[in-house]
This record gives structure tokens, sequence and C-alpha cells, in this order.
């Protein structure tokens, strides 16, 4: 877009010699029309090493700043063809893809494995329900991809004025889908939403729920040519059903972080990629994801997962959307706090979501206070940002400590 281009500090970047401009202003840079003759019929692709660098992709920056994961041809390639194998995409099928294609979710599994299937590709350049909605009718998508803010949305909306009975195969990743939604979505359609598990550092496919067997509530088994396992923080193996680390190994491991070799050692430890993300592993091999480890709230010593309590919220007949994190507290270290937003049309008040989750948990769990919100803030992907929350929750917790001295 040319009103980015502000965004490029030349400066710092004397290698730089061309930027294509897609939509816009060129600004005296190259347009993306004029980069290439129309119709060019002699390109060639040069032969590359696998373990030469390909791509240059961020992380989602949900726990803190982004990094940037640097990932190799060989990194791409193997996602690519694992994802066209375990999703079954065709040559028939037509992807909707309204992901940002600098997001390794819209790049690598849906664009380049929808290219090695010569599947269609319809494009959109952002998330919007009616213009999604009308594109699943009109261009007759058969495939659809999201994260579980997007399902939630879809199911909160007025669908019956759409014909989609051309979708075939619904798919969501990038954050855990709440149970709730993905229960309602297969009563709605009568088909699972498949689940997938990885990282922008694993390229990112990691583990799919299933080949042969849905398994509700997982993310599956891991993929070809992948391996996971559930490890403590000594990186010994826990017991299958125990919680822990999810480690993984496999060809779509990233080279490292850009610039970082400290973050880069920390994650690749002992041939394993930490993901940072907790879980356990049940006797079959699936996996059940409960929450990033930096999100734990620690309540007086016990440990608080958020996505434990969202579960609960999620069933709440007059909850839309929630998001549970910790703040700060004077006797327990940190406290549970839920923002919470409400279905159109419906009402509830603090007292009586706490209620609910009194009756359906342990009291260390449930909420100390709830936020009603309009929205919760989200990534370019659709997922919950909490390190806002948790930020915002911060800065309010300074200002009543200031206007109290």
């Amino acid at each position: 877009m040319g009103d980015l281009l502000p965004n490029i500090p030349r400066g710092e970047c004397p290698a730089l010699e061309d930027v294509i401009v897609c939509a816009g202003d060129p600004q005296g840079n190259v347009p993306l029309d004029g980069w290439a003759p129309p119709g060019a019929g002699d390109v060639k692709a040069l032969e590359m090493h696998p373990d030469a660098p390909a791509v240059l992709l961020y992380t989602s920056g949900t726990t803190g700043f982004p990094k940037g994961t640097v990932l190799t041809h060989g990194n791409v390639v193997s996602n690519m063809f694992a994802t066209v194998h375990h999703a079954g995409f065709t040559r028939q099928d037509r992807l909707a893809l309204f992901l940002p294609l600098f997001h390794v979710f819209g790049q690598n599994f849906i664009m380049n494995a929808g290219f090695t299937a010569c599947a269609t590709l319809v494009l959109h350049r952002r998330f919007t329900p009616d213009r999604l909605l009308d594109s699943i009718q009109r261009d007759h998508i058969s495939m659809l991809f999201g994260v579980p803010t997007i399902y939630t949305t879809l199911l909160n909306a007025d669908l019956s004025t759409y014909d989609l009975s051309s979708i075939r195969y619904e798919f969501s990743a990038a954050a855990t889908m709440p149970q709730e939604i993905a229960r309602r979505w297969t009563e709605r359609f009568g088909r699972p939403v498949y689940e997938g598990y990885g990282l922008t550092e694993c390229s990112p496919f990691a583990c799919y729920n299933h080949d042969l067997r849905h398994k509700f509530g997982s993310v599956g088994t891991a993929v070809e040519n992948f391996e996971l396992r559930i490890v403590d923080e000594m990186d010994h193996d826990v017991p299958l059903g125990t919680w822990g680390e999810i480690v993984i190994r496999g060809p779509g491991v990233m080279k490292g972080y850009w610039g970082n070799p400290a973050d880069t050692a920390h994650a690749l430890r002992n041939g394993w990629l930490h993901s940072g993300d907790t879980g356990l592993m049940d006797d079959e091999g699936y996996v059940f994801i409960v929450d990033r480890i930096k999100d734990m709230v620690n309540v007086a010593g016990f440990k608080v997962w958020p996505a434990e309590v969202e579960q609960v919220l999620y069933r709440h007949p007059a909850v839309q959307e929630a998001a549970v994190y910790g703040v700060p507290d004077p006797l327990k270290g940190e406290a549970v706090k839920a923002a919470v937003v409400l279905r159109e049309g419906t009402r509830g008040t603090d007292e009586e979501i706490l209620l609910y989750c009194r009756n359906r948990m342990a009291a260390y769990k449930v909420p100390a206070s709830v936020e009603f919100v309009r929205d919760l803030p989200k990534s370019a992907t659709g997922k919950i940002l909490k390190r806002v929350l948790r930020e915002e929750a911060a800065r309010a917790t300074r200002g009543d400590q200031i206007g109290n001295a």
C-alpha cells in the first residue's frame, strides 16, 4: 500500500534497492503492475539450498514484542506439502484467504499450500463478515480458514440470507478454540472445525486434528515428519495426561530469530523448539492445549490457566467473547480478571457472571472482577491480545496509586 511507504526506514536499509507498491500511489517507486511484463512466460525458478533463508516472518506478539523468524526454503516447502496432505487441498478447491499475507497462517498454510495443490485462492484484503459471506455464496468457496474469533463472529451473524452449501471444510488455528464455539459450529453445520497447532517458528504446521479420527477439544497429533513431546522445566518428559511445555522437532523448525541469538538459543534447546505453550498428550498421542505459559495467573501460589476459565465463560448464554488475564494484587500477587463482550440483544451483570463461574469452578479460579467491553484488542490475524489488556490494567493501577498518593 502506498500509504505505508513512510514506515520504511530507508536510511537504516542501505542495501534496499526496490520497493514494490501493490496498491495506491507508488510515489516514484515500482508499482506491482509494472514490476513484471504482463504475460511473461520465461520466468524460471532458481535452485536454492534447503537451508538457505527464504522469508522473514514476524511472530504475532500476543505475549511480547514480535520477533523476526527466519524460515528456510526447506522449512516452507515441507510445510506446504504437509498441509496439502493432511488438510486435503485439491485443485478443485476454492480457498477464502482474508488473513494477512505477512502472517505465517495466511502466507504459508493457506497461500503457499494452495499454490502447491493448484487450488483457487479468493483474496480479501481483510475479514469483513458481510463481504466474506457474499464471497462464499458468489465464488463457491469450499474451504474456510480462520482463527477462533472469526468463527465466533460468524456464529453471531445473521446467516439466514446466505447460501453456504459450497463449504466442505473449516479449519481453525493460531489460538485455542473455545469448546463451546466448536460445539455450536458443529451443531449448526454438521461438520467439525478441524484444528491445527503450530508456531511461526515451525512454519507453522506441527499438529493436526485429524486425518482419521477427529477428537473434540484436541489439536490432534504430530503431522508427517514432526515429533511433539510434553516436558517439564528440566526438559524431561512428563507422564501422559500431565501438563507440561510442548516442544517440537521437525523439518519446519526455523533457522532462528533475526539478529537475536539469545532468544534463538533459548527457543532452540537440546534439538527441540520450545513453544512456550502448556499442554498435555493422551495415550493416543493427541495433544490438548491449555494456554501460553506467560498467560498463567499465579493466585497466591495457585496456578490459574485463563483458557480454562474462558471455556466456562463461553458457555454463558450472554457471552460472545471473553478474555481472562492476570492483574497485580497486593495480597495474592495476582488476581484473575475477565473482559467480556456481550452478545447483541443480551444483558448481564458482573454479579451474574461471577455467580455462574462460582457454580462451575474452584473458588481460586473465579475472576475477582469482570469488565464489560465493546470489543477486545486483536492482532491483524484476529488473535486476542491479552498483553494489551494487562498493560491497560497496569496503567489504571498506577493511575489509582498516583491519585491516592
